[in-house]
């Protein structure tokens, strides 16, 4: 699975212009195919920060959505942000769930809370 995160900071006066764009990439890029999931996020302490979470089947189809007109509208927003798009790729090779929260949970009421040992 690839992970893309995008994060922009936007310029305070087009905050509105950033969002609608933003909300309407949402449901023609889920259905782009490879694409898992797609998120936006606004940061709660600055509403002029938002985050683009994007999860990826493989590496081609991600690169297949780089090279998109859709993306190309992405990259067109530069105008409404105060500074460069931050964009990371990370490329898990393993993940957990529940059951990984449960084990470490277990273990821990196992150790003592005086000595840290069993």
């Amino acid at each position: 699975m690839i992970v893309f995160r995008i994060t922009m900071n936007v310029i305070p006066e087009k905050q509105l212009e950033m969002m609608q764009t933003l909300l309407s990439m949402i449901e023609p890029m889920v259905k782009e195919e490879g694409c898992i999931s797609h998120c936006v996020f606004s940061d709660i302490e600055d509403k002029c920060r938002f985050s683009l979470l994007q999860e990826w089947e493989t590496r081609k189809a991600l690169d297949h959505h780089i090279a998109s007109h859709r993306f190309g509208v992405l990259l067109g927003t530069k105008a409404l942000l105060c500074q460069p798009l931050g964009i990371q790729i990370l490329t898990v090779s393993h993940s957990e769930g529940m059951d990984a929260i449960r084990a470490v949970r277990k273990k821990r009421s196992n150790i003592s809370p005086t000595d840290g040992k069993r």
